[in-house]
């Protein structure tokens, strides 16, 4: 017997079955390419993001700066979402210290910049348990950095820093007020001004990441040619438009050698009119080198609970230091972590963030 199932089709009953079940497959095959279409590609839910506050901080440790620069200083500080979700919990703190002609408006999104740190943050999706705020003083200056260092010329970031800024905010937010809710974390100069601050304030933060920490040894440029061009910058207005090497060499010389009474650059080159190296002026610059200070630090590195340290295989001017600097601290018996990945001086500093200096300190504080 047959069975008709369109106009001059006809099957033979006993199969009916089996065009049915072929029928259906298709039916059903169909249908769930469909749905799977529709979770590939729709709208991924809005992510909860923390609060971001650019504050204005008074500081009485950058006042009076022979360099003329406000000791008004912008600080970003950002809140994890936790921070508005549990109103009687207290919350650890990352201070973050951005490099040299960088700024906290670059780091957290108000300029173009190759980071905006509070979407980091919220795009990692840190539990809620783990989750710290972090804050990020403004030190681009005249110099276009502060090398974080005590100076009579540009000011006492030191003291601002490890001081001020963290008595602000535990005065004003709910920060857990011991070295184990504290970490400190820089890039470049930032890296140095970790190791600088961290390595003196023992008693105030627990933890320190130094990522291509510049200036750790040999900080005097030998370049003939660098040096020729170090001494012509004779006005601060003249800084802006020179070379690199230029800029953060007259910003060390500001840091490290500064001179009130010799304005209007109001600090010491190590050279003489010749070029050759002034040894009183070269050995204030050493005392500011972090490998030949470790040892009068010692005791304060060994009090740090953690110390992280990481460089690029291709940041070529920073990577040998960085390696001395870990085969000191081993060899003080002061425990380091220190790795070299595959990148420059900036080209992995976000995912690095992201996937390193981040989760370290979330790490930390639990």
């Amino acid at each position: 017997m047959y069975v008709c199932v369109g106009p001059g089709h006809l099957i033979e009953q006993k199969h009916i079955m089996r065009y049915l079940y072929v029928l259906l497959s298709r039916i059903v095959a169909i249908l769930v390419s469909a749905m799977l279409l529709a979770i590939t590609y729709a709208p991924l839910a809005a992510q909860e993001q923390g609060d971001v506050q650019h504050l204005s901080l008074q500081s009485e440790a950058l006042a009076g700066n022979s360099i003329g620069d406000s000791s008004t200083r912008s600080v970003s500080v950002y809140l994890p979402v936790a921070y508005q979700q549990f109103p009687d919990r207290k919350f650890p703190v990352l201070y973050l210290l951005h490099g040299y002609t960088d700024s906290n408006h670059k780091w957290f999104g108000q300029k173009d910049h190759w980071i905006n740190l509070p979407v980091l943050i919220d795009s990692l999706g840190i539990a809620q348990e783990e989750q710290f705020i972090v804050v990020m003083p403004n030190a681009y200056n005249s110099f276009q950095g502060s090398m974080y260092t005590n100076s009579s010329t540009t000011g006492h970031w030191e003291d601002f820093i490890a001081e001020e800024l963290v008595t602000y905010m535990d005065e004003n937010y709910r920060t857990v007020t011991s070295p184990e809710g504290r970490g400190l974390a820089g890039h470049s100069m930032g890296g140095y001004g970790t190791m600088r601050i961290g390595m003196k304030n023992s008693d105030v933060f627990g933890a320190l990441y130094a990522m291509s920490p510049c200036c750790l040894e040999s900080n005097l440029p030998t370049n003939a040619g660098l040096i020729k061009n170090i001494a012509k910058v004779t006005d601060p207005s003249m800084i802006d438009e020179q070379p690199f090497f230029v800029r953060i060499s007259l910003a060390a010389a500001a840091a490290w050698s500064p001179n009130p009474n010799k304005p209007p650059m109001y600090y010491d080159l190590p050279y003489d009119e010749n070029g050759a190296v002034i040894d009183s002026i070269a050995d204030r610059f050493k005392a500011n080198e972090i490998i030949a200070n470790l040892s009068d630090h010692q005791q304060g590195l060994q009090e740090i609970d953690q110390i992280s340290i990481d460089v690029g295989n291709q940041d070529f001017m920073i990577l040998k230091s960085s390696g001395v600097l870990h085969q000191h601290l081993d060899e003080m018996n002061i425990e380091n972590h220190y790795e070299v990945y595959d990148g420059d001086h900036t080209n992995q500093i976000g995912k690095r963030l992201g996937t390193h200096v981040l989760p370290f300190f979330a790490e930390y504080f639990q």
